[in-house]
C-alpha cells in the first residue's frame, strides 16, 4: 500500500508539470492580422509577386497574419480603401497613388511617418520620389512602387528604316523625324509613335510641359498652370504629333493598348510607364531599346506609381505589425528584387548598391534609364480635391485631341474651372 501511494504521488507530480508546461511555454502565440490593399497598373503578374512577399514576411513573423487584398486599378483601390475606413473598418496599409496625399489628409486618415522611422531611412528614398511623398518636412507615405515615364523604341524597326537602333530620339524635332520614317502605310501596317490618352493623360502631357520649362500645379496642391504659355506649345505639340505630322493615330489611344501594340509592333515607338520595362522585356519577339523622353528645351518627366500609407484608428499592435512590414518591404534587397520582377524604379538608393541589382544593370542596362531620367523628374500632378481638378484636365486634353475644342479653348476652361474648385484652399 505504501509503494501504491508512492506512485500515485508521482503521477500527481508529473500531471502537475505537464500541466504546467501546457500553459506557459506551450502556448500558441496571439496572431495579429493586418489588411494591406494593394493595385495593379502595369502587365505582368504582379499580384502573385505580393502574395510571395506575404508569404516569406508571414514565414519570418509567424505571429503576424497580412490579409493582402488586389484592388484593382489605383481609383478602385482607393474606393475600396475609403469605403472601408467610412465603414469604421480601416485596413492597416495600403498602396495607392502618391498623389493621393492631399486628399487622404483632408480626410485625417493616415498617420505621418516622419517619427515612425529614422532619418537614415527616409533618407535614403529618393528626393523625386519623396517630393510625392511629404509636405515640407512631414513624410506621410513611403515610396514603394515608383516609375517615371521613358521612350520604348523598336531597335529592328529602325534598322528597318535606316536608323541607328543604338540611337533614340534626343529632341522634339527627331521624335517627328524619326516617326515619320517609322510611319509604314499612314499607319495602317505601323505607327511611327503611340502616346496614351486615357486614364493617364495628365500624366502624359506633364512630361511635355516639363520638356518645354515647368509644372503645371503648385507644390502645395492649391494652384494649376493648365493655360500658362508653355502648357499651350505642349498641347499644341502633341495634338501635332497626329495631326500634322501624322506618326500617330488620331483621336483616342488607349492606356492598355499601347504596350500590346508595341508588342505587336502596331507602333515603333511608345511613350509608356518604367513599370511596364519587364513586360516587355519578357514579351518583345525584337529588339528594343529604352530612353530618356525626348526633350523640347530640356529633359523632363513625372514621377508616377504608388506608395504605402499607413491608416488611422487601428490598435497599437497592429500599428507595430503595419511598421513591420513596410519595414521588410522596403529593405534594399527586396527593393531591388521588385525593380528586376516589376520593372518598377528601385526607389532607395542603397538597392542599386545589392549585388542583385548590379548584376542585373549590367546585363539589362535599359533598367537604368528611369533611375537616370530621376534628375530631370518632377511631382506628379497632385492637388487638394485631386480626383475632380485632374478629370477636368484629363477632359480637357481628351476634348482637344478628339477635335471638340481647341488648345486655347480646352485649356482656358480646364483652368478656370480648376481655379473654382481649389478657390476654397487659397490662403
Amino acid at each position: 500500500m505504501r509503494m501504491k501511494g508512492k506512485f500515485l504521488a508521482l503521477i500527481s507530480v508529473l500531471l502537475m508539470i505537464l500541466s504546467a508546461c501546457s500553459s506557459s511555454g506551450g502556448a500558441k502565440e496571439e496572431t495579429t492580422e493586418i489588411d494591406f490593399y494593394f493595385p495593379v497598373a502595369v502587365g505582368g503578374d504582379v499580384a502573385n509577386m505580393v502574395d510571395d512577399l506575404v508569404a516569406d514576411f508571414e514565414e519570418e513573423n509567424p505571429d503576424i497574419k497580412v490579409n493582402a487584398m488586389y484592388g484593382g486599378s489605383y481609383a478602385e483601390t482607393m474606393t475600396q480603401v475609403m469605403a472601408a475606413v467610412q465603414g469604421g473598418n480601416p485596413p492597416e496599409l495600403a498602396v495607392l497613388f502618391s498623389i493621393d496625399l492631399f486628399a487622404l489628409l483632408e480626410n485625417d486618415v493616415i498617420e505621418e511617418m516622419t517619427p515612425l522611422f529614422d532619418e537614415a531611412y527616409l533618407n535614403d528614398f529618393y528626393d523625386a520620389f519623396m517630393a510625392n511623398s511629404q509636405i515640407g518636412d512631414k513624410v506621410w507615405s513611403i515610396p514603394f512602387q515608383r516609375s517615371t515615364i521613358v521612350l520604348y523604341y523598336n531597335k529592328d524597326a529602325f534598322a528597318e528604316v535606316g536608323l541607328d537602333p543604338d540611337a533614340p530620339p534626343e529632341t522634339w524635332e527627331e521624335l517627328v523625324d524619326y516617326g515619320k520614317k517609322l510611319t509604314v502605310d499612314d499607319g495602317q501596317d505601323q505607327w511611327g509613335l503611340e502616346i496614351p490618352s486615357t486614364g493617364y493623360q495628365y500624366w502624359m502631357f506633364q512630361a511635355l510641359a516639363l520638356q518645354t520649362e515647368d509644372n503645371i500645379m503648385s507644390e502645395d496642391g492649391k494652384e494649376t498652370y493648365f493655360d500658362a504659355p508653355y502648357a499651350k506649345k505642349s498641347m499644341e505639340y502633341w495634338l501635332d504629333l497626329s495631326r500634322k505630322h501624322n506618326i500617330m493615330p488620331e483621336g483616342t489611344i488607349e492606356w492598355a493598348t499601347v504596350p500590346s501594340d508595341f508588342l505587336s509592333e502596331r507602333t515603333a515607338m511608345m511613350f509608356h510607364t518604367t513599370g511596364n520595362l519587364t513586360n516587355v522585356k519578357d514579351n518583345a519577339d525584337f529588339d528594343f531599346g529604352v530612353s530618356f523622353l525626348p526633350a523640347n528645351n530640356q529633359y523632363g518627366s513625372p514621377t508616377g506609381g504608388g506608395n504605402i500609407y499607413l491608416f488611422k484608428g487601428v490598435p497599437e499592435e497592429n500599428k507595430e505589425a503595419a511598421i513591420k512590414f513596410m519595414e521588410f518591404l522596403t529593405e534594399p534587397e527586396r527593393v531591388a528584387q521588385w525593380s528586376i520582377d516589376t520593372g518598377y524604379v528601385a526607389t532607395r538608393e542603397s538597392a542599386y548598391e545589392t549585388e542583385k541589382l548590379k548584376k542585373y544593370v549590367e546585363e539589362f542596362p535599359e533598367a537604368l534609364v528611369a533611375r537616370e531620367q530621376l534628375e530631370y523628374a518632377h511631382s506628379e500632378l497632385a492637388t487638394y480635391q485631386n480626383g475632380e481638378v485632374q478629370k477636368i484636365f484629363n477632359d480637357a486634353i481628351q476634348s482637344i485631341l478628339t477635335g471638340k475644342a481647341t488648345v486655347d479653348e480646352g485649356l482656358e476652361k480646364a483652368q478656370k474651372e480648376a481655379e473654382e474648385v481649389l478657390e476654397p484652399f487659397q490662403d
